[in-house]
């Protein structure tokens, strides 16, 4: 049984979708969370509430994870309550799909400043706790297309390769300290994003999948649930591929 009592978990982007999805599941294990969401106020207080209803702990915080004064100000008002992550999930991620010809340059630099450096930005602020405190748990969520690329979505795609490259290296600098640092890389799942692409390309995903499905927001937090907890004190460094089989 997985349990995360007297655990403090910091997920970004977490107002909905899979990071929705994520903070349910390490609020039912028993962490306290950090709802962090950048404009959705409304839904990130639903999650909050939900959470509340279900006998757990959790509280909203805003911040837009791609600049680094505002991760600052984050943590700031972390530590105000007396709140240091134990857990952090670099969940935050935008697309801004086209063409890579099309793709403008504010195209690159929004994703990649959002994808990436927010979770750099974030393992940054949270490293100093967790190292005094001897254990940590960092989790980056990636995506199938950092490893299999997609036409449409290089900037996407870079954004989460360099993140999957990013948690290796953080591994291994920071092991020695009691950090675990693992990247979980969804492949198709059902959110609003997916549900929002053209019925063909819906089919075409699907039809690459030996599961035959999509997968949820649900079965993404279970994986990160797991690294989360003390089951996983002994993996760093690896990334779970959570894609029903649609990258092998």
């Amino acid at each position: 049984m997985i349990t995360l009592a007297g655990k403090a978990a910091l997920v970004t982007g977490a107002s909905r979708g899979i990071g929705a999805g994520i903070a349910l599941s390490l609020a039912a294990s028993g962490a306290e969370v950090a709802v962090n969401y950048s404009g959705s106020q409304s839904k990130a207080e639903e999650v909050v509430r939900q959470i509340i209803s279900e006998g757990g702990s959790a509280f909203a915080v805003q911040a837009s994870v791609e600049k680094p004064d505002r991760v600052k100000a984050l943590f700031a008002a972390l530590h105000a309550r007396n709140f240091e992550p134990d857990i952090l999930v670099n969940n935050a991620g935008i697309t801004r799909d086209n063409l890579f010809i099309r793709l403008s340059d504010e195209d690159f630099e929004t994703v990649i400043s959002v994808n990436l450096k927010g979770a750099i930005y974030c393992t940054r602020e949270a490293l100093p706790a967790m190292l005094r405190k001897g254990y940590g748990k960092v989790i980056n969520i990636s995506s199938v297309v950092g490893y299999s690329g997609n036409p449409g979505q290089a900037n996407y795609s870079a954004s989460k390769g360099a993140l999957a490259a990013f948690s290796r290296s953080c591994a291994a600098e920071f092991g020695y300290g009691g950090v675990r640092v693992n990247t979980v890389a969804p492949g198709f799942i059902k959110t609003d994003m997916t549900a929002a692409l053209p019925e063909e390309i819906k089919k075409g995903m699907l039809s690459s999948i030996p599961l035959g499905r999509a997968g949820t927001a649900e079965e993404v937090a279970n994986a990160v649930n797991w690294l989360a907890s003390p089951l996983s004190d002994y993996v760093t460094g690896q990334t779970l591929h959570i894609n029903g089989g649609m990258y092998l």
